[in-house]
């Protein structure tokens, strides 16, 4: 299995909501006034995790923007949070269909979410004998990982700066095993997602007792009993709001809020079919273009859809030029920066001299490099 196929799981609505945010100074958009820099975010992003990572194949996931079944079973699930912005909707809906259109697999499924589609890439990985990689900004994809399965926690610098996350690692981060983790956010509570966890306990409690007790079952179970074992890791005053009712409650229902679809069929065929790389490479020029990635254009063609980069870097002088018709274009710029709105670049892709030179590999990339694999899943 070292050198197996690598899956890539990503996290659709979870790397738009941040690109829409992160990008939103930009303010690129197309010819018709329709909002492009939240999809712009996440093909660079999509770019960067194929030259990190080598994957075989990239599946896409997103919510069902019109039904959730966890909401309709548990009315008080993301209650009270505002309503999406309209240059967000249109963005989400955006994304998949750019993604579709370059042939990447993308996922949405009927009433459930991109986390379900997460989980059952990584439960589909291992029976067609590849692995995956989940890439992500959100936290609930920890639960995930496992000998076949690493997370790409998306934070601040970009893919290159991201964690890969593996059992050990999370362990060193938050002081418990994955297989632990839905009992950890079941306790501390995700208030992102209105859901409140048990009164008093917080991360650190809760990672004491998984540590101790090994689930949140035995906490209550050793509870029910007395609580010695309780009493021991967390003190007197956190066993007593423990053994409340109210508080083993809450707990179970979060569970039950949290727990993950792990049998959606994804449609997906490692050896063909959409997802698999390499894809079509007039379809990534065509989408990579339309956003105005024009530097980013050479290394989508690389590594994902395997073509062949020039021997040398090109240098591309500064053009003033306006978008052509059609195009999108750049209406805006950071604060501070002397880039020219309207050319459809962003000041960070230029140096000083107002050039830039591509970063370029000599050699497309393979579905299946061994080097890649080994360290991604020693």
């Amino acid at each position: 299995m070292q050198d197996s196929p690598v899956l890539l799981a990503v996290d659709g609505n979870s790397l738009v909501h941040r690109s829409f945010h992160s990008q939103a100074g930009t303010g690129l958009r197309a010819a018709d006034g329709r909002p492009l820099w939240a999809i712009r975010g996440l093909l660079t992003q999509l770019v960067a995790a194929a030259e990190r990572l080598c994957p075989a194949a990239i599946v896409v996931g997103f919510d069902d923007p019109v039904l959730s079944h966890r909401r309709t079973r548990w009315p008080q699930y993301k209650a009270g949070r505002a309503d999406k912005l309209p240059s967000l909707v249109s963005q989400l809906d955006g994304a998949a269909e750019v993604l579709r259109s370059m042939g990447v697999a993308v996922v949405i499924p009927d009433g459930l979410e991109a986390d379900d589609v997460l989980a059952s890439a990584a439960g589909f990985a291992p029976s067609v004998g590849a692995r995956t990689v989940i890439m992500t900004s959100d936290r609930d994809a920890f639960a995930l990982i496992d000998e076949h399965t690493r997370v790409l926690r998306i934070i601040n610098g970009g893919v290159d700066a991201s964690p890969l996350l593996t059992p050990d690692l999370l362990a060193v981060m938050l002081g418990i095993r994955p297989e632990q983790y839905r009992d950890y956010a079941a306790l501390r509570g995700d208030p992102s997602d209105n859901l409140p966890g048990v009164r008093g306990i917080g991360a650190k409690t809760a990672a004491r007792l998984l540590a101790e007790l090994g689930s949140a079952a035995a906490v209550f179970e050793d509870l029910a009993a007395g609580g010695a074992r309780v009493r021991a890791a967390v003190g007197g005053a956190a066993a007593s709001r423990l053994a409340q009712p109210e508080s083993r409650a809450a707990w179970e229902l979060n569970c039950q809020v949290m727990r993950m679809h792990h049998d959606l069929d994804l449609g997906l065929d490692l050896g063909r079919g959409p997802g698999v790389l390499p894809l079509d490479s007039a379809a990534v020029s065509a989408a990579f273009r339309a956003h105005q990635l024009t530097w980013t254009t050479p290394a989508a063609l690389q590594f994902l859809a395997y073509q062949e980069p020039p021997e040398r870097p090109v240098e591309h002088a500064w053009s003033a030029e306006p978008a052509a018709p059609g195009e999108a274009t750049w209406t805006g710029q950071p604060a501070g920066s002397t880039g020219r709105a309207g050319t459809g670049r962003t000041p960070a892709e230029y140096g000083r001299s107002g050039r830039r030179h591509g970063r370029l590999a000599k050699h497309a990339p393979q579905p299946q490099d061994a080097a890649v694999q080994l360290s991604l899943f020693d």
